[in-house]
């Protein structure tokens, strides 16, 4: 009985203070969870390093965290920094009043009258859709230049973060195979279990992070190359939005060129509209269609429709990490009662001899 109430006491205090530990290291999830991603997209790279210099683990991390600086986060910065200034620009224009929305909405008026009757029907008024366009137009003017100037005031915060998750992600890089061995030992889910699942966390981390940012890069760099060779200001602004807009599964960057195609039609550029939704409907929409169940549905072995509900909701839960965490925390879901239902069956011959339903393949 004694050593029943220390045990219970034990894990009280070991829930307690992980809880409190949890919660310490909460103001840096965003750091620590971007750390654990380099080291997981980057662990082949290091293997080799690692293969190459058996006898120097700090060599290995740090030639493979080099690499990451080089090819990943300081193209990254720079865009981040084009893109801000091309954003300052925009709001200095809408308060120089060289671009109006208002005159767009003017301009959509009178080149889809069919549109004005629908939304009439619909019970739209066009004067109030203006004045919520230059609302809206404004308000994003602000807040682009409200957080260019906050960027600015917190550079300093902004780099000790970028140091931070490179420092973390030097140590994962180092020492994962140890911390991996160490959680196994210490989570008690049997360790055939556990190291299941943590090879399907790298593999659904990796396979999601790289699947969108492949898919993400591509949308935003032919969005952007064909905008600025159609001649429409704010190229790179409009690319970075369109590689953006990718993240959402179904809809991406449709979001963002299909506005800009139904403008140019509105203001007289046929041909310039023609060839922004041949590109969009014909290159881009196909790399999302057929780049995301290759890149990301495959390799995280989730249904099209999983991939796209748990992006949505990832991304509304947690922002722009929920794109990674959403299909993460999906797939673990599915892993996690696939173990149980394996489990449970396990003692009906039946049952274990049945063999599971596959789920309909898609018409080709």
């Amino acid at each position: 009985m004694h050593e029943k109430l220390e045990t219970r006491t034990f894990l009280l205090f070991l829930f307690i203070v992980t809880i409190g530990f949890i919660l310490l290291l909460k103001p840096f999830f965003g750091t620590i969870f971007w750390a654990c991603a380099i080291a997981i997209i980057f662990a082949p790279l290091h293997d080799k390093f690692s293969a190459r210099w058996p006898n120097s683990p700090n060599r290995s991390a740090f030639a493979t965290l080099t690499l990451c600086i080089l090819v990943v986060i300081i193209p990254v910065v720079i865009v981040i920094s084009s893109v801000i200034s091309e954003g300052v620009v925009f709001y200095d224009k809408l308060q120089s009043g060289e671009i109006s929305p208002g005159r767009y909405i003017d301009s959509m008026h009178t080149a889809f009258p069919a549109l004005n009757n629908l939304l009439a029907k619909l019970g739209f008024d066009i004067e109030n859709l203006k004045n919520d366009a230059i609302n809206a137009a404004m308000s994003s003017g602000k807040f682009i230049a409200g957080h260019t100037l906050t960027i600015g005031q917190n550079a300093f915060g902004f780099l000790v973060n970028l140091v931070l998750m490179l420092y973390i992600a030097f140590f994962m890089l180092r020492d994962g195979n140890y911390l991996v061995d160490l959680m196994v030992r210490a989570l008690p889910l049997g360790d055939t279990r556990e190291r299941m699942l943590f090879a399907l966390f790298a593999e659904v981390t990796r396979a999601t992070i790289k699947g969108n940012v492949v898919i993400a890069i591509l949308q935003g760099s032919i969005g952007g190359i064909t905008l600025w060779a159609l001649g429409v200001h704010g190229a790179l602004l409009w690319g970075v939005l369109m590689a953006f807009a990718s993240l959402i599964p179904a809809l991406g960057s449709a979001l963002v060129w299909v506005p800009i195609a139904l403008y140019l039609t509105a203001v007289g550029e046929i041909t310039s509209a023609l060839i922004l939704a041949g590109v969009g409907a014909g290159v881009i929409g196909m790399l999302d269609n057929v780049l995301r169940p290759i890149l990301v549905g495959r390799d995280t072995k989730l249904p099209d429709y999983i991939v796209l509900l748990s992006t949505l909701g990832g991304i509304a839960m947690f922002g722009i990490n929920g794109f990674v965490i959403g299909p993460l925390v999906a797939a673990l879901f599915i892993a996690f009662w696939g173990i149980f239902i394996h489990d449970v069956n396990a003692d009906d011959p039946d049952l274990q001899n049945e063999k599971a339903p596959e789920p309909p393949k898609a018409d080709n």
